[in-house]
């Protein structure tokens, strides 16, 4: 057995909206589902002939023996759950609030629990809300494209939960996930597992392939759902992220125009830095607009501005020259000082905690140097024991 039971590092705060979904659907299966699964249907509705229909009660089937086996959550669920033959904006929603069985509940929350809290972190509550609810249309439309003429109702929050799951897979990429492997009696521990591992299996061996295999039917599980949920988590991360560019990559010191000195804009600030005028020639890189013209400045001077900035007290200056250099020069020499760099610029800030625990990593996974190693790992470390006590 392999279990997610957490992850690491965790945001400061408590992610409410993420509490509230979880008691949500915690809720409604305890005062809707369980008494309805143990209440017998309405025999005047008439849905209820619809319902036995989908079944397939047909024939010399004695209508009582069919009935005997339906209970009144049966039929909530074929009125409140999504039927890709019946269609409705607000199946769509209910749909998500509704569980089959305390495993089905149990399974949805966890996940939810493990890898919510830093996207909600990440994007806000309300952001998160929307995300949440998005993928869950997402997901629930991608399956009706593959069983459009289904009766059989669709329920629960896992396609939702695997939008949240796409989210957290290209935000959240240096997460580590704690995972219980029970392999009695050979493995019975906790081991920490890249999150991106865990999330390519759920998505790949424990979705896309039976959905490969058996399509729509066969399992009893909606793997399309999940499917499409993920991807959809996927684009909106990217549609973020893409915005979030569009309105940053501007001048991040709110205008200016490239330096007008002699020589080209790069010499004007190397000579700057390096005889000791840090703030005009921070000024002077800030001002330049292109990523060619910062390309051009040496990667030390770049580094130097934002260890300057990050001195002074402006750590959303410096993370954004960290950003950049990390951004621009992949292959960099002292590309792990600019992971360094913006690791130690998030730590200053009140939502930056799971930023900076991937930059570190980041630090370390491209460094030679035993000096940028061994800080980033006192930071990891530092982080670590706090994501344990919490």
């Amino acid at each position: 057995m392999f279990l997610p039971v957490g992850d690491i590092p965790n945001p400061r705060g408590t992610p409410y909206l993420n509490y509230l979904l979880i008691g949500a659907n915690v809720a409604v299966f305890l005062l809707v589902t369980l008494p309805l699964t143990v209440a017998r249907p309405d025999l005047t509705d008439p849905l209820l002939v619809d319902y036995l229909r989908a079944l397939g009660a047909r024939g010399a089937i004695p209508l009582q023996s069919i009935l005997d086996q339906v209970s009144a959550y049966d039929l909530f669920v074929f009125r409140y759950g999504f039927r890709p033959a019946e269609p409705s904006v607000l199946t769509l929603f209910t749909a998500m609030f509704l569980h089959g069985s305390w495993l089905h509940l149990a399974g949805n929350m966890l996940f939810l629990w493990i890898f919510g809290d830093n996207v909600e972190y990440r994007i806000g509550r309300f952001g998160y809300l929307l995300a949440y609810l998005g993928a869950g249309v997402a997901a629930t439309l991608f399956f009706a494209l593959f069983a459009w003429d289904s009766p059989i109702p669709l329920v629960g929050a896992s396609g939702a939960i695997s939008g949240i799951l796409g989210l957290y897979f290209l935000w959240f990429p240096r997460n580590q996930v704690k995972v219980f492997i029970f392999l009695f009696p050979f493995i019975m521990n906790i081991f920490l597992v890249p999150a991106r591992w865990v999330l390519g299996i759920y998505l790949v061996l424990d979705n896309l392939i039976p959905f490969l295999v058996n399509g729509t039917t066969g399992s009893g599980v909606a793997h399309g759902a999940h499917i499409g949920g993920f991807f959809a988590g996927l684009a909106l991360a990217w549609w973020v992220d893409r915005g979030a560019k569009r309105t940053k990559g501007g001048n991040p010191a709110g205008g200016g125009k490239t330096p007008t000195a002699d020589g080209p804009p790069s010499a004007s600030i190397a000579r700057r830095v390096r005889s000791g005028d840090l703030p005009r020639g921070t000024a002077d890189f800030l001002a330049l607009e292109s990523p060619e013209e910062r390309r051009e400045v040496d990667g030390a001077d770049v580094l130097a501005i934002g260890d300057f900035l990050l001195r002074t007290g402006e750590p959303d200056r410096a993370l954004a020259v960290y950003r950049r250099f990390i951004a621009e020069r992949p292959a960099a020499p002292l590309l792990d000082r600019a992971y360094l760099g913006a690791g130690k610029a998030l730590l200053h800030m009140p939502q930056g905690q799971t930023g900076a625990y991937q930059y570190f990593l980041g630090a370390v996974d491209v460094t030679d140097s035993p000096e940028v190693a061994g800080e980033a790992r006192r930071h990891l470390r530092a982080m670590e024991s706090r994501g344990h006590r919490r």
